[in-house]
């Protein structure tokens, strides 16, 4: 599937059951397809879903063994199946950081989605030796616009 300009288009599902205003949808997933296509050209779709940390929480505990609520949690999708897999953002948690960063919410959540998107490259920045952190900081400078 191409879009308008001929660029391989990314089936991206965004879920906000809770209709947090930050995930802005009609803002995100245009930004979301820039993103992918550059860092996950072979991506034939990406999942997200905003909740509130409760579910954070669940998920952490279950999936990693942590009891405590984190602000994005990211499962890779199968190689080869061109799903490059679901990311899971905790909208309390990113009104925080973005506060406690002096930036908007909706920032945060687009750095939390370019955290999440490494991830489910493969990336891992509890073992790397920072590679990962370097990544992120170009893209956080090439696709974050200053303004916000």
């Amino acid at each position: 599937m191409s879009d308008a300009s001929g660029t391989a288009a990314v089936e991206i599902a965004i879920l906000n059951p809770n209709r947090y205003p930050e995930s802005a949808v009609r803002l995100l997933r245009p930004w979301l397809s820039t993103v992918l296509v550059e860092v996950a050209p072979d991506a034939a779709s990406f999942g997200v879903r905003f909740a509130g940390d409760r579910e954070l929480r669940r998920a952490n505990a279950k999936y990693r063994g942590k009891d405590y609520a984190t602000d994005v949690l990211s499962f890779p999708g199968e190689a080869g199946e061109g799903h490059l897999g679901d990311v899971l953002i905790s909208v309390p948690r990113a009104r925080h950081q973005a506060q406690d960063a002096g930036h908007d919410a909706f920032r945060e959540v687009e750095i939390l989605l370019l955290h999440g998107i490494l991830h489910c490259l493969g990336h891992d920045h509890e073992t790397d030796d920072g590679t990962m952190e370097r990544h992120e900081r170009r893209l956080r400078k090439k696709f974050l616009s200053s303004a916000r």
